[in-house]
């Protein structure tokens, strides 16, 4: 349940609570562990179970601080933290938000790979819900418990295409607790409001399954007919549930992402963010690297490596970016060259599915200088289409060698190399190398987090092209109004939001994307345009309203992480 927050004749807000004692400081939503004060201890019959020291909310998050600090690694800092958010949500975000930079790393990605990976050893305390296939028949009875009330925001995974990790299995957990962290963290939905889910289906990964410690249903992954039941019997008890929530997919392995996004998204308010929330985040950096390297968006020649969900989703979305800025969408296509494992997609592929419309006709390609016209490789890709720009999803580390990105930085004074697999060692390329390569003139954006580069005169961050810059925000704008959908249009809205506070704007040799320190105002700005978007789109109850009225309805929603006045409920 979440806080049941008054406010007074004197206008301060504080929150009315029914519980005391162990059952108070046992609750992570309620739990202010040594700030409770001397009053509250008294009415709550606190005194003698926390100790008598008195701190405050700041004085405990640098405590806390420090002893991520001095942990061993980032896995034992990923365990501490998630420890914390178990033990008090309110310290746990009052910390991230304030360290954010250095802590987002260890509660998402890069850490949080290696966290789904050992989700059985490091599991310590019931967070979200584990929804098992045997369990398939009595899935209204796992949602119907008095803490999911307030529920609305679900993030829900069946843990087989973890990252670049593959099938995770039930330990794929982790991706629905981080990601709903970071709904917290970034936008200030509160964390009541959130509810992570698993629908365990079983695990190809043969070392879970032989794994003492893991924690999932030991079976090989039911496929078919079966699992798309168990999918179809999970959102009808979503939606009877949650009428109104906001249901995010969220590492779904390629075969089922699309299928059951297309099959779902007229249905409730529902979107998959490896599809349309990474998109967003990459045409928003890619509209303000297209400014930054004086090409605009609609002169750029695109290679896409990773010809999947994701690769074709930011295609899509870069398309309709170009025909919404006056591109014909037969142009648009032309710009376009997406390559998989087999080399540059081209019409003679006969098992082409989504990526269709984004193949290249064979006499496009027939005067190119190649070995095989049946495989044209990345490197030939390169160097006869003249591309301008590269991103990178296919999960291939390294492939992104010296000789391609040289070849890149031939066709263009500025090229915008986007190495966006994740984790570290997925990156198609260290994007270090990539600036070293090109005497710093790259644009460079990746999908995980690397240390800030050295140009010889200056330290420069490198730009994580990361969905937290979109999800959250898009969330909170969904939220705020209750619209009853998510459409393709938002997330080109939320992409623009995004790029038009770009600090390149002002400085083309500046960042593509706002320190992760400003990210709740990114979020709120995003938020806003979103909002907006779907009000105009006629899916809330609003018919119109003023900028005032909606900045105001953003501010009574946002929670943030500080402790307010305990008062005891009068029944």
């Amino acid at each position: 349940m979440g806080l049941d927050v008054k406010i007074d004749e004197t206008g301060q807000k504080y929150v009315e609570v029914d519980v005391t004692g162990y059952e108070l400081i046992n609750n992570p939503i309620l739990n202010k562990g040594r700030s409770f004060t001397a009053e509250e201890r008294v009415l709550f019959k606190l005194r003698g179970l926390v100790p008598p020291a008195y701190l405050t909310l700041d004085e405990i998050v640098d405590k806390n601080y420090q002893i991520v600090v001095n942990s061993p690694n980032d896995l034992e800092r990923h365990i501490f933290l998630r420890n914390l958010q178990d033990r008090n949500e309110t310290l746990f975000y009052a910390l991230l938000n304030k360290y954010i930079e250095e802590i987002m790393p260890l509660v998402y990605t890069p850490t949080v790979g290696v966290a789904c990976q050992l989700f059985g050893r490091i599991y310590r305390r019931a967070r979200g819900i584990f929804i098992s296939y045997p369990n398939r028949d009595c899935i209204e009875e796992i949602l119907d418990h008095l803490q999911f009330d307030d529920t609305e925001v679900i993030v829900v995974s069946d843990g087989e295409r973890i990252l670049g990790l593959g099938d995770q299995g039930a330990g794929g957990m982790g991706i629905p607790i981080g990601k709903l962290s970071l709904y917290t963290g970034c936008a200030g939905i509160a964390p009541s409001k959130t509810l992570p889910i698993v629908l365990d289906v079983g695990t190809d990964n043969e070392d879970l399954l032989n794994d003492p410690l893991y924690l999932g249903w030991r079976h090989n992954r039911v496929r078919g007919k079966d699992y798309d039941d168990f999918v179809d019997g999970f959102v009808k008890a979503i939606k009877k549930r949650f009428p109104n929530v906001l249901l995010q997919w969220e590492d779904f392995a390629q075969n089922n992402a699309l299928k059951l996004l297309n099959r779902y998204k007229d249905e409730l308010c529902t979107f998959n963010d490896d599809i349309q929330g990474t998109a967003s985040i990459v045409v928003g950096a890619l509209l303000a690297a297209s400014n930054a390297s004086g090409v605009p968006l609609t002169q750029q020649k695109i290679i896409v490596v990773g010809a999947g969900s994701a690769g074709v989703g930011i295609s899509n979305l870069i398309l309709d970016a170009m025909v919404e800025d006056g591109l014909s969408k037969d142009d648009a296509y032309k710009a376009f060259y997406l390559v998989d494992r087999n080399g540059l997609i081209t019409d003679n592929i006969a098992s082409l599915d989504f990526q269709a419309p984004f193949s290249r006709e064979s006499s496009d390609v027939a005067s190119w200088s190649v070995i095989d016209n049946e495989n044209i490789t990345l490197l030939e890709t390169v160097q006869n289409s003249k591309a301008t720009m590269i991103i990178g999803v296919s999960a291939q580390g390294g492939i992104f060698t010296r000789e391609i990105i040289e070849a890149l930085a031939i066709n263009t004074e500025r090229p915008i190399v986007f190495p966006l697999s994740n984790p570290t060692q997925k990156a198609e390329a260290n994007p270090h190398d990539v600036l070293d390569w090109t005497n710093g003139k790259a644009i460079v954006g990746t999908g995980t987090a690397f240390p800030m580069y050295n140009d010889g005169s200056s330290l420069r961050r490198i730009d994580q092209v990361n969905n937290s810059y979109i999800f959250p925000g898009l969330g909170l704008g969904v939220r705020v109004v209750k619209s009853k959908r998510v459409t393709d249009r938002m997330f080109l809205v939320a992409a623009r939001a995004l790029a038009d506070i770009s600090p390149s704007k002002l400085d083309s040799k500046a960042n593509l994307l706002p320190s992760l320190k400003e990210v709740r105002s990114v979020s709120r700005y995003i938020a806003f345009a979103v909002a907006k978007e779907a009000i105009a789109a006629g899916l809330t109850e609003y018919k119109e309203i003023s900028d005032r009225a909606l900045n105001q309805l953003l501010d009574d929603y946002i929670w943030s992480p500080v402790y307010l006045p305990y008062r005891p409920k009068i029944s």
